[in-house]
Parts: structure tokens; sequence; C-alpha cells
């Protein structure tokens, strides 16, 4: 999700309704990009995150405090020189533009009250921190931009202070007609205003509103899609907000902009200028969509393109911001530690599939054996009939009563041409023998070798590639270094609480699964999986009584969430009593056989399962 300009309007919301006529308290800089403000107000103390990161800048409210080097930058010095104890007199956002401005107001040395504004732009590898005075001329900024670098604009000490105009877009905040009754501006006996309802700051060019008309100049002139054509051409839009308003205005998406009828365009039109009027009113209601258990994306306006995702509603939009970056990390960083793994599993799952696909062309070559016997035969009995120099010979096939023709060698005798049949005949019969049992074997190897790319993808902590890589190393993928001992294992199943209050447990891995199945689980208790595909054990604990459907139905929704089908509709899951599963002599981690079973047909939507910690 991009951190648009209406994100930036819901953050600035909540500053201004938090920190608003509070103090600076203290002034950190944890990292060479970053600002960390600890602000006095209302008898509570906040922190202010303030990142410039290129990858991934942000402005939020924490309660997490970072640790700062023991020499403070020169940029966190300069600030505390300025701004220790200022008040922040506003906090506003230019347009609908990636900005924050806090105005703050402090005591010079000479005991004169001055002005200062301290500037966030969240523009991605552009993003800075620009610390000016009241006169929009650049102090200093975390980031010095020279001339060599950006021919738009310099950010030194020294240079004016503007928003560069880089792009050709429009405030669509004008489409409101709110937006016209701006404030006055700010004049030096204004007080701070707490409960003031606008956090915009308006240029002259917002002077006049935009119209239905404007909109469709604006549509038409881009032979484009229509969501593509919303975010070029209006500011604080990302590409999901604009799918998000041809969704709520019924409108395909990806039709192309310019060939939109009327009806279309005043319904797109209705529903950008109802969500900016949600932006203008501060009527935000922050959120982030889950597929499963994985965050996919947030936003600070209600999100409706997704009827088939969970949703989980916060009371603020930092809260939002640390818990979906917090949740996205722990799935980055474990994916970036199994890369190895997931190589040499992938490595190894192509070779076997492709030695797999060439077994099976083998065994289809070897169709013919039948057929080259009953050549054989028939040139045996029939063959005296032989011309000399034949080429074929037609004789009845007394398996199917039919006539058929038989190719032969004309330089070999009749005896000499069956037996060449009958040769061809037991080669490939060898040869079908031989690969009955290999094809069986290389298929068992890629299902074990799915299943362990299924573990990994639900892997949430270190601790679980511990024991995939252990199962690698004693399956012959990995070799165990010399002299190392097999690791300690401390990943343990996902443990679910059911609404009807019975415990189920997912293994993580196929060790797991065994453990859990065939040493955790009574005969009495339930074992679900998904059909045919790989994934992983589901446990539920009985305790020796009846489960209810509703049970019956979560457990099956864990095992396809948990498994390799997780993306379809419906998954077909197997569920049957621990005591009729069975594990073979020799088989490999995780597999297991029954003969009776119940099935059913559910979705893998697993958001509403307690799940235990």
């Amino acid at each position: 999700m991009a951190f648009d300009g209406i994100t930036i309007a819901n953050i600035t919301s909540q500053l201004h309704n938090t920190l608003l006529g509070g103090r600076i308290y203290k002034i950190a800089q944890p990292e060479s990009d970053e600002l960390l403000l600890t602000i006095k107000n209302n008898g509570g103390q906040y922190r202010l995150l303030l990142s410039a990161d290129a990858s991934l800048p942000l402005v939020y409210l924490t309660e997490t405090n970072k640790p700062s080097p023991m020499t403070a930058p020169g940029f966190c010095m300069l600030l505390r020189k300025h701004l220790q104890n200022a008040r922040i007199i506003r906090i506003a956002q230019p347009g609908l533009e990636r900005i924050i401005c806090l105005e703050l107001e402090h005591l010079n040395e000479l005991g004169d009250l001055c002005r200062k504004k301290l500037i966030v732009e969240i523009m991605g590898k552009h993003s800075n921190i620009i610390f000016c005075d009241s006169q929009d001329k650049i102090i200093d900024s975390i980031k010095h931009i020279s001339g060599l670098v950006s021919s738009v604009r310099e950010v030194l000490p020294g240079k004016d202070y503007f928003i560069p105009q880089t792009q050709n877009k429009w405030n669509p905040l004008r489409f409101c007609v709110q937006y016209g009754d701006m404030p006055a501006e700010l004049t030096e006996d204004t007080p701070a205003q707490p409960d003031a309802p606008f956090r915009f700051i308006k240029s002259e060019e917002d002077s006049t509103p935009l119209t239905y008309v404007n909109f469709c100049g604006h549509m038409r002139e881009k032979p484009m899609a229509v969501y593509k054509a919303l975010y070029s051409s209006y500011t604080g839009l990302s590409p999901i907000m604009a799918q998000e308003i041809c969704y709520r205005a019924d409108v395909d998406a990806d039709m192309p902009a310019n060939a939109l009828e009327d009806g279309a365009l005043r319904s797109l039109h209705a529903t950008l200028t109802d969500m900016m009027g949600q932006v203008v009113s501060g009527s935000f209601s922050p959120s982030i969509i889950y597929e499963g258990r994985e965050p996919i994306e947030y936003a600070s306006l209600p999100l409706t393109l997704y009827p088939d995702k969970s949703v989980q509603t916060y009371d603020s939009v930092s809260e939002v911001l640390a818990q979906y970056y917090a949740q996205r990390s722990v799935v980055t960083r474990i994916r970036q530690k199994s890369v190895d793994l997931r190589k040499i599993v992938q490595t190894a799952l192509e070779r076997n599939v492709k030695k797999y696909d060439l077994q099976m062309k083998q065994m289809q070559d070897t169709e013919k054996k039948d057929k080259y016997k009953v050549y054989g035969e028939l040139i045996n009995t029939y063959g005296y009939n032989i011309e000399p120099d034949a080429k074929s010979m037609e004789a009845l096939n007394y398996y199917t009563n039919e006539m058929i023709t038989i190719p032969l060698d004309n330089t070999l005798t009749p005896k000499e041409n069956a037996q060449k049949y009958f040769d061809k005949y037991g080669k490939l019969k060898r040869t079908y023998e031989a690969l009955s049992e290999l094809t069986v074997q290389v298929k068992e190897e890629i299902e074990h070798l799915e299943s362990i790319m299924a573990a990994l993808d639900i892997a949430m902590m270190e601790e679980d590639l511990v024991q995939i890589k252990e199962e690698l190393i004693e399956s012959g993928y990995i070799r165990r270094k010399g002299g190392t001992k097999k690791a300690k294992i401390t990943s343990k199943p996902f443990h679910y609480v059911s609404s009807d209050g019975f415990h189920m447990y997912v293994g993580k891995n196929n060790y797991q699964n065994d453990e859990l199945t065939f040493k955790f689980a009574t005969g009495n208790d339930w074992w679900f999986h998904a059909k045919k595909k790989a994934g992983s054990h589901v446990i539920v604990k009985t305790e020796g009584q009846e489960l209810p459907d509703r049970t019956f139905e979560e457990a099956a929704r864990l095992a396809a969430y948990y498994s390799k089908g997780r993306e379809q509709n419906k998954v077909e899951i197997d569920y049957i009593q621990k005591k009729h599963v069975k594990k073979p002599a020799g088989a490999k981690p995780g597999f297991v056989v029954y003969y009776t079973n119940y099935s059913m047909a559910i979705d893998s939507d697993i958001t509403k399962i307690r799940q235990v910690t």
C-alpha cells in the first residue's frame, strides 16, 4: 500500500488532534534519516517518529523508544538548539500532497518569540526532513540535495523552500465545496486551536473549485486505464485508492478512460467528491486488510474492493502503520532467511519433476510392448505363408478377431522377424517393470519436497526454519558440517481454540505432522488434511466428547489455509479419526495412508478462529 496523500491527511488529523499546543521535550536522531520527537501535551507524553528512509518513509505516533547514538548528529544538535521546548502551533498538509508541515514557536537566545517550520516530505526515495524559518528559507535538512543530484530543486541551507511541481496534477480537494471555506491564515497573535476542523494549507491555485466539466476533461484526455487516469491526474491518490473509487462507482477500472460514457463519468465524479468530503471532514476509518493471517493492504478510508478478505479496523492510523509494517517485516525477514532453503528445495523439486516427466514419457512408450508380442506370435503362427522378400504380412489377430498388417524386415527369415519382435517386447517389459517402481519413488519425492515448500510458506519464526533445515539434512539435500550436532528444536505447532472450546493443533512441518498424529493425538481425536495437496496435519483433541459441526468446519478451514490450496475458493478436506490413520514402514516424514474417510469442501478463511500464543 502506498503512503499516499489520504494517509498523510489521516496522520495530519491525528497529530493535529493530539499534539497541537504541545511542547517538544526531547529530540533524538536514532538513524541517519530518522527523527524521534518526544512531545508533552495535555498532561501526556507522545513520541512522534519522522522517517525519511528512501525505502520506507513514515510518520506516526509510537510508544516504542529507540536507542540513539552516543554523539548526536549535526542536524539533531541544530534542532535541539532551536526547537527544544518549542510549542507546536500548527500541523498542516499542503493540499493533498505527501507533506506534513509542523509550525513551531520558540524563544531565541535573546528571548524573542520566533517561528520555525519542520517539514516532512514523504516521497519515496526523495523523502526528506527540512528545517525552515518563518520565511520558508531552508536552515538545514536531514538530507542535502545539490544541483548535481536534482535539477528540479536544491535542498541546501540558505535556499528557498518550495514544493516542486514535477507532475501536472490537480488537487482533488477542490472538488469539495467545503474546501473553499478555508479559514484565515494564522497570524503572530493567533493562538493554537486544538479543535480547529481544518488541517490543510491552501495555495492561490486552489481558490477556484474544480467542476464536473473539469473532471470530464481530465479523464477524456487520458488514453489509459481509468484507475491510472485517476491517480495520474490528481494528487494524493495511490493506485489502490484509484481502484477503490472505480469499485465504488461500479466502473471497470481497466477500461480506457477516454472511452467512458457520461453515466460512468458522473458516477466516478460523485464518488471522488464524496471521498474528498470524507478527507476534509476527517471521517477516517484506518484499517488493515488481511489474507488469512498476512496483511496485504492498509488504508485510511474503507476499502470495499476486497469483499472476500478480512478487515481489522483500528482507532488510529499510527496503530495501523505500526501493526502493518511490524507484521510485514516479520514475513519479509523470514522469507529472506529462508531464501537458501527455498533454493535448495526448488532446485531439487524441478530436477525431480523433470525426471518424472521423462519417466512418464518412457512409460508411454512401453505401451507398445503387448503389440510387439502379438506380432511375434502371429508371425510364428502364419509365417509359413510369407513370400520371400515380403516387407509386410496380413494376419488375423485371434485376440481381437481383426485383420492387421505386420511390418517385416525382408532381409530376415520369418523366424528371425518373430524373434526381433519378441526381443522388443522383452526390452519394453523390463523397462516397464523398472519404471513402475521408479515413478512411484520419484512421485513420493516430489510430494515430499512440495510438503517442505509448504512448510517454508507457513514458517513464522526462525525456530521453524531450524526444523525444516534438519529435515533437509536427514533427507540428504544438505550436508551436515563435520562435528556439527543435530540442531535443538524449539519450534512448536500452531495452537487454536474452536468457537466451541476444542483445542486444535496444526503441524508446521513434516516432523511436527508426524509428532502430532502419532504421538500427541489419541485414537478418538480427529485428523484433518487437504485432499491430495501438500499441507499440514490438523489434530482436534476431543477429550472423549462429540465434536460440533462448527468445530469440524473450523478445523477444516485450518487444514485448507495451511495447505497449497489456500488461494482457491474452496479446498477439499479429508477428515477421519486418528486411529484410522497409518504410517507405512519406511515412509517419508509426514506421509500417511487411510482408506475410509469423510470429506468436505470449504474456504480457507481462519480470521475468526482464535489462536493461542
